[in-house]
């Protein structure tokens, strides 16, 4: 699995969901957008229901119920997750990243432009949640 690049300072969800489809970025925005799903929409990254609802559309499964972070070794090969939570105006803010085990190794798919590097290993300094 390799990182998807956002292509828009909010788009973190849309390029996460890419990553996961295995699709390109422009893609899974053609697609969030057909379903009214827009990267500046905020709902985008302070709920999860759209995110889900692309995933589904993109013919990623998910699993019913969200889970909560307990630990990088409990995680299933593929998970997305909510990073750099916060709350702004009583609201809860996240960055969206893309944790994947494969080959016995784990990493993490962060989209976001301004890294040196989008596959992080630096599992102390994420704070899933």
């Amino acid at each position: 699995m390799n990182p998807v690049i956002q292509q828009e300072p909010t788009g973190c969800g849309i390029a996460a969901s890419a990553a996961l489809a295995g699709i390109s970025y422009a893609e899974a925005k053609r697609c969030a957008n057909a379903m009214g799903i827009y990267a500046g929409d905020t709902a985008l990254w302070s709920e999860t229901a759209h995110v889900r609802r692309l995933l589904r559309e993109l013919g990623v499964a998910v699993a019913a119920d969200e889970t909560p972070f307990t630990s990088w070794e409990c995680l299933p090969d593929k998970a997305l997750l909510a990073i750099k939570w916060r709350v702004e105006q009583g609201r809860p803010f996240w960055h969206w990243v893309v944790f994947a085990r494969e080959h016995g190794e784990a990493r993490v798919l962060d989209s976001k432009k301004a890294l040196r590097s989008n596959l992080r290993r630096d599992f102390g300094r994420i704070k899933p949640r």
